[in-house]
């Protein structure tokens, strides 16, 4: 039994891959995973699955996330671009540009950490639910920053900020590559906004023969970034929320087909990669029904808004779906998301 737990939520994984464990289903993310993956390239051909990072484009999709604002570092006072080194040592011939970026980590391409969404749940069993994250690590304790809004009147408390567990860096050190299939939506299903449940799943999966192996990470074209780079970084967002067949993360039995596949990851080209918002459901309920059952119960991972159309379109024409996924985050301590370059091979 885990020492930061006493109960687990049900259906979760907690405990199952030991008491610290901080890679959820990326455990299944094997050697033998990773030659899977291998045995998919034929052709050497290689897919970057990312958006450029100044895309959407304003904060139309979340308020919180700027786009990334670059500027250049400086040199004895002096903006570093273009530099005469010589200003340094006359004798210098060089000239130097070295820039720096402020960056909203989950603004474009990007991973979620399972440090980016938990839940209340009573941990200790004694009736008292309390925020904690995947494998039980508690907020304030794991996940700590310099405002801890607390139940009892959301009171500010000042403190060091960063994810001392479940961070970002965690899946950078695995290095994650292996097998991933392609599940196109929009090839079934249009552009038209659709809330997909395990029954349209089921359907595509069928109709495209794909393969679903235990350890495989699942990649979702919905078309969303397609119509988003059209947009030319002025996003719509009346019309990008009526866009794309999306994940419905209130169908039970698309959560229980996810637990049962042991999926290491689901990857998207839509943000969220559920629908949001998500269709309403009565009484006390998460906002984000499928973050909260693979970040916080699976221990599954999380990637948005990737740029799936070219490969998309090359695996139907050439009758494929699985291909070699190599898609490591920035190695950064204590964040909770990455931006991702993700790099697909066929």
């Amino acid at each position: 039994m885990a020492k930061r737990w006493k109960q687990r939520p049900e259906g979760s994984t907690w405990g199952e891959f030991g008491e610290d464990d901080q890679l959820g289903r990326l455990n299944l993310l094997t050697t033998a995973k990773v030659l899977e993956g291998v045995q998919e390239v034929r052709e050497g051909k290689t897919f970057c699955l990312s958006m450029p990072l100044d895309y959407p484009g304003g904060a139309v999709l979340n308020p919180r996330r700027g786009p990334p604002k670059l500027s250049p570092t400086l040199q004895d006072g002096c903006p570093c671009l273009n530099f005469p080194l010589l200003r340094l040592d006359e004798r210098n011939t060089d000239v130097l540009s070295d820039d720096q970026v402020t960056l909203a980590l989950q603004y474009s391409t990007q991973w979620d950490s399972f440090a980016h969404v938990g839940a209340f749940f009573d941990v200790n069993g004694d009736g008292q639910s309390e925020k904690v994250y995947y494998n039980g690590f508690k907020a304030n304790e794991h996940v700590v920053g310099p405002v801890d809004y607390r139940p009892e009147g959301d009171v500010p408390v000042e403190g060091p900020y960063g994810a001392r567990a479940l961070d970002i860096s965690n899946l950078a050190r695995k290095a994650i590559q292996g097998r991933a299939v392609m599940i196109d939506l929009k090839k079934h299903f249009g552009l038209d906004r659709r809330y997909v449940g395990l029954e349209d799943l089921q359907q595509v999966i069928r109709a495209d023969a794909v393969e679903v192996r235990p350890g495989d990470m699942l990649v979702f074209r919905t078309g969303f970034t397609e119509v988003l780079m059209q947009m030319n970084k002025q996003p719509d967002k009346e019309k990008l929320d009526a866009t794309g067949a999306v994940l419905d993360g209130r169908d039970k039995a698309l959560l229980q087909w996810i637990t049962n596949s042991q999926v290491t990851a689901l990857c998207a080209d839509n943000y969220a990669v559920e629908g949001l918002p998500a269709r309403e459901a009565l009484g006390r309920r998460p906002s984000l029904p499928l973050h909260q059952h693979c970040l916080f119960k699976l221990g599954v991972p999380l990637a948005e808004l990737w740029w799936l159309g070219d490969l998309a379109d090359w695996l139907a024409a050439h009758r494929r779906t699985a291909f070699l996924l190599t898609a490591p985050p920035l190695n950064l301590p204590g964040a909770v998301g990455s931006p991702v370059t993700p790099v697909a091979t066929v």
